[in-house]
């Protein structure tokens, strides 16, 4: 459920995919520090929860990289009808020449940036070799962030609805951080 959520999260950003994650995350918190050392078979394990979300994430990017690239026309067209969407494509094929792919790692934490750069850079034609190897590095982050959120939390505050709340804040906060940045840079 946790990977689907992140794989279709780039096209339907409204998804929970970050809360799963995060929940997920402290289910497998409180599984650990169940009786005499024995974790439920329905707690996920960290590694694979965090390796999961990764792959799913950079799957999701490839899977809207490769359709905005075939797009064609008729993407070209939906484009140019918005300034904000062509102001960003701009700035993304910009940053992607220049070897700014932060902004994709970046993107990845802001809420719906990883759609906007996942597509714009297919759009653009950006080649895959500029941006698979920043979306692999944002995945990546962004899991073991989200985990590591979810499963701190629990051991620092229990496995409660307090550390669930706080955790999310947390990742709420850094989504925040993220998009203002993004919005300062341009």
């Amino acid at each position: 459920m946790v990977a689907l959520s992140v794989l279709l999260d780039v096209f339907l950003p409204v998804l929970p995919s970050g809360v799963l994650v995060v929940a997920a995350a402290t289910a497998a918190a409180a599984g650990s520090g169940a009786a005499a050392g024995r974790v439920p078979h329905h707690v996920p394990d960290i590694v694979a929860l965090i390796l999961s979300a990764a792959t799913a994430s950079v799957l999701g990017d490839l899977v809207a990289y490769r359709l905005a690239w075939r797009g064609g026309e008729r993407l070209d067209r939906a484009i140019a009808r918005s300034r904000r969407l062509t102001t960003a494509q701009e700035r993304l094929g910009g940053a992607l020449a220049r070897g700014g792919g932060a902004l994709v790692v970046l993107a990845r934490f802001a809420p719906a940036g990883r759609s906007v750069v996942s597509l714009c850079a297919g759009a653009a034609h950006r080649r895959a070799r500029d941006f698979v190897p920043w979306s692999a590095l944002a995945g990546l982050s962004w899991a073991a962030y989200s985990v590591a959120l979810g499963y701190f939390g629990a051991h620092w505050l229990g496995a409660t609805w307090l550390a669930a709340g706080v955790s999310l804040a947390a990742l709420f906060g850094v989504g925040a951080g993220a998009a203002y940045l993004m919005h300062r840079r341009s």
